[in-house]
C-alpha cells in the first residue's frame, strides 16, 4: 500500500463531500450508512464546510483518509469521541469514555489492499492517544464483509445491538476492541 493515511483539513470539504456520495452509491451503502445519496447530495456546501471542520480539528471527532500518490481520497473512516453520562445515536446512555468508529469506507478498486487496515489502525491510534480504552462499532445482521474485516482487525462482538435504520427487522450488531 502505497497511500498516505491523515486527518482531513477543514478547506477539504469538496473531497469530503465527493467521497461521501462516493460511499452513498456503494451496492451495500444501504447497510453501512444512515443516510441515503439523495439526503446527502441535497445538503448545501455549508453543511460540509461544517462537518468538515468538525472532523478536523477538536477532540470531539476525527476524520482519516488514504490519500494515493496521485492525490486522490482511496477511503475514509470516522472516529467519534462519546463521553460517559452523554445520551449515544440510539438514545442510550454511554457508560464510559470510548471511541465510536463510524463512515467506513474503502473505494472497490483499493479494497484489499491494506487501505481499510491503515484507516482503522490510524483511526484507533488515533482514539487511544486521546486515552479512550475502549472503541465500539455496529455492523448490519447482513453485512458479512465487514464483519468479517472487522472481526479480522481484533473487534469482538458485544451481544448488543440495535434496530437498523432505514432496514426495518432487521438488526445493527456491536462489536468493540479494547485497548491492548
Amino acid at each position: 500500500m502505497n497511500h498516505v493515511i491523515r486527518s482531513i483539513r477543514s478547506d477539504e470539504w469538496p473531497a469530503v463531500k465527493e467521497l461521501r456520495l462516493a460511499a452513498l452509491q456503494d451496492p451495500v451503502a444501504h447497510l453501512a450508512f444512515l443516510e441515503t445519496y439523495e439526503q446527502s447530495a441535497a445538503r448545501p456546501d455549508s453543511f460540509w464546510q461544517e462537518r468538515a471542520e468538525g472532523a478536523a480539528e477538536g477532540d470531539g471527532a476525527r476524520q482519516f483518509v488514504a490519500v494515493g500518490p496521485d492525490g486522490v481520497w482511496a477511503g475514509s473512516v470516522v472516529m467519534l469521541v462519546e463521553k460517559a453520562g452523554q445520551q449515544d445515536f440510539f438514545d442510550a446512555v454511554i457508560d464510559q469514555d470510548q471511541g465510536h468508529l463510524v463512515g467506513v469506507f474503502v473505494r472497490a478498486e483499493h479494497r484489499g489492499s491494506g487501505v481499510t487496515d491503515a484507516l482503522v489502525d490510524g483511526a484507533l491510534a488515533w482514539a487511544w492517544e486521546r486515552g479512550l480504552e475502549r472503541v465500539r462499532l455496529f455492523v448490519h445482521e447482513k453485512n458479512g464483509r465487514a464483519e468479517a474485516f472487522y472481526r479480522k482487525t481484533g473487534f469482538v462482538p458485544t451481544g448488543g445491538s440495535v434496530a437498523s435504520q432505514g432496514n426495518e427487522g432487521t438488526r445493527d450488531l456491536e462489536f468493540v476492541i479494547v485497548r491492548s
